[in-house]
């Protein structure tokens, strides 16, 4: 009886912490880009756009149109960001989103 009840709420806690992630709202940041970046194989130029993140799916936006989409996941920093930025990589890939005031940063899967 009693290895029964841990399997049930074993399995509350599986579907609760499911439950969660389907319920998160997306993370949307409109951030400026100082140089050329690239996400995918879409090359944007230097100014402002929006990142939508929803779970590990980000939207890259410009005046409401949908110009990049790629995925990526979420990570924990040891620091809080300062500001909202994009870490770009030698080749000028975007690798990370961050966001002002929060550990957690967005890492690009390319």
């Amino acid at each position: 009886m009693k290895i029964n009840s841990i399997f049930r709420i074993s399995a509350l806690l599986a579907v609760l912490a499911l439950a969660a992630t389907a319920f998160a709202k997306p993370v949307s940041k409109t951030i400026s880009i100082t140089q050329t970046a690239k996400v995918g194989t879409v090359s944007l130029d230097a100014g402002s756009y929006r990142f939508v993140i929803d779970g590990n799916k980000a939207t890259v936006e410009k005046d409401g149109h949908k110009i990049a989409e790629s995925t990526g996941r979420w990570e924990d920093r040891d620091s809080k960001s300062q500001y909202d930025s994009v870490l770009l990589g030698a080749d000028g890939h975007v690798q990370e989103v961050r966001f002002s005031g929060k550990n957690r940063v967005f890492v690009f899967s390319e």
